[in-house]
């Protein structure tokens, strides 16, 4: 998704030369097992790869310390009924449609902001990423975010070190995972905020973040040529309505994780919120 600034991006041509870099970095990681094994499959490789532009040395690096990360941070144990009180208000959230690509998309609300808990908002977002990243499809390693700028002001935003923090976590973590960021109608004010975060960013991850405006001809084809209007909330210039319903959308995370603890080969109980109470129950499946 994001990388680390002041890296370069060309990327090596060839398919073979891609693969043969593949084996390449299987062989240098050496024996996994577990957790490592099930997360270092070939198109994780790629995609940190692409991050350290086809260097396996660097790669390998990077690699091994999100390895570190995930033994101790383990976001794959995360549950919804752990964050469930970060998203009360829908400020992060995957959207029940996907791009033209078929990526899943996260609307993100800054307006909504609801806690000052700069962990808690981490380990929110790196839940939603995990998350989303459940939920792609066959052959697809990305998806978009949509960030809707109502009612944001400096005052909501969270400190500059949660926002580093955040960006150390993404960029170092989950390379690659970001196709295209649109950020809505963001107010003027936003683009002193946009400057100390721009800073954290290198060249590529910026030209990923579209800002789009309302009532602008070319934000509008932009946005019809990433989304089809009928799906798109009216918050984003669409025809749709956008609704957030906590207590359903739990109930849709409560499915997930169930999903979750099956992919990474461990039981779970599931768990999920309702009007912000804890209740353990047969989780219904996912809608």
């Amino acid at each position: 998704m994001f990388q680390r600034k002041n890296s370069q991006n060309h990327n090596e041509s060839g398919p073979l030369l891609q693969d043969a870099k593949v084996k390449e970095l299987r062989i240098a990681l050496g024996p996994l097992a577990g957790r490592s094994l099930k997360y270092c499959t070939d198109a994780c490789l790629r995609r940190y790869l692409e991050a350290r532009n086809w260097n396996v040395g660097k790669a390998k690096k990077m690699l091994e310390e999100t390895l570190k990360w995930r033994a101790t941070y383990k976001p794959e144990e995360i549950r919804w009924h752990e964050v469930a009180h970060e998203g009360e208000t829908g400020k992060v959230f995957r959207a029940n449609f996907h791009d033209h690509l078929g990526r899943p998309v996260l609307i993100m609300r800054p307006g909504k902001q609801n806690t000052r808990s700069g962990e808690g908002n981490i380990r929110h977002l790196v839940y939603m990423l995990e998350n989303a990243i459940l939920n792609l499809v066959e052959g697809q390693e990305q998806m978009s975010w949509l960030i809707d700028f109502t009612g944001w002001s400096l005052s909501t935003s969270p400190p500059i070190k949660t926002t580093r923090d955040i960006i150390n976590i993404l960029q170092n973590h989950y390379p690659e995972r970001l196709a295209t960021a649109f950020l809505y109608n963001p107010p003027r004010i936003f683009e002193t905020f946009w400057k100390a975060v721009k800073y954290f960013l290198d060249q590529k991850t910026s030209q990923k973040v579209k800002f789009v405006y309302p009532n602008d001809k070319d934000s509008g084809e932009l946005m019809r040529s990433y989304f089809d209007v009928e799906n798109l909330p009216s918050e984003f210039g669409g025809n749709a309505t956008l609704k957030y319903d906590h207590v359903e959308f739990s109930r849709l995370m409560a499915g997930d994780d169930i999903k979750a603890a099956k992919f990474w080969g461990f039981d779970d109980d599931p768990c999920h919120v309702a009007n912000g109470h804890h209740l353990r129950e047969e989780a219904p499946e996912p809608v």
